[in-house]
């Protein structure tokens, strides 16, 4: 049973058509890799998929529910989270603003108004969420600019997973990170696995596609010309689909 569905996905812009009818099922708990030259249509399909972009024609379904009409913040309270290449954190602020960047819970006074944010809940909930999940950081009130890229990684997946999502999309996410961090990022993706919550894995790293993920799906000029499993394929078949030598 899939818990998300593509079906004949079609994006254009303007006279340029970036997706030609995809068709990709994710079930839950299982770990996709979605690879492709630059070019290929993986940044638009994900937006696509979090609801950033409208589709032209096809439709998606996310947890037995048509969302193909639904905007971000709908889909996101469904299940959707995507950690976008950039991180999108805010370097200046600490590890727990970050994990609750844009949702921070907030309480009243006295109980009455205004609303402020609840420091101390955020603080404790981001404590609660590293501990769970493993992550090494000097300490929860520490600026995130002052982070490595790999813990910095790793504060947005445990800012993704605060929000329960169901599946998690990932954007390159060990890119830029050295080889101590690529294994505690991959790792976070298995644990994610055991807790049921799919993921996508765009990345040009086909090492850590082949480490994390049971499937591979090859994006070529918008269409998905290859899915193969894991154990039934190997890095030189999945190139060749990847430059366009395979069939």
């Amino acid at each position: 049973m899939s818990l998300l569905e593509l079906s004949g996905v079609e994006k254009s812009f303007g006279p340029v058509q970036v997706l030609h009818g995809v068709n990709l099922s994710v079930a839950a708990g299982e770990v996709v890799g979605l690879v492709g030259d630059n070019g290929a249509g993986k940044s638009t399909l994900m937006k696509t998929i979090t609801g950033v972009y409208t589709t032209d024609s096809g439709r998606i379904t996310f947890d037995d529910q048509d969302v193909t009409g639904r905007d971000p913040g709908e889909r996101r309270e469904r299940g959707i989270e995507m950690i976008y290449q950039d991180l999108a954190l805010a370097p200046q602020q600490d590890v727990a603003n970050n994990i609750f960047l844009g949702r921070e819970p907030t309480k009243r006074f006295l109980g009455i108004l205004p609303r402020f944010v609840d420091k101390a809940k955020i603080d404790a909930q981001a404590q609660e969420m590293i501990d769970r999940l493993g992550v090494h950081v000097p300490s929860i009130q520490i600026p995130v600019g002052m982070l490595s890229g790999g813990q910095q990684q790793t504060i947005a997946i445990a800012r993704a997973l605060t929000f329960k999502p169901k599946l998690v999309i990932m954007d390159e996410p060990t890119a830029a990170l050295a080889v101590r961090e690529v294994e505690s990022v991959l790792n976070l993706i298995r644990q994610m696995q055991e807790e049921g919550i799919a993921t996508i894995l765009i990345s040009h790293r086909l090492n850590d596609v082949f480490e994390a993920c049971g499937r591979i799906v090859v994006l070529r000029r918008g269409n998905v010309i290859a899915d193969l499993k894991r154990d039934e394929t190997d890095m030189a078949e999945v190139v060749s689909y990847i430059v366009g030598a395979h069939g």
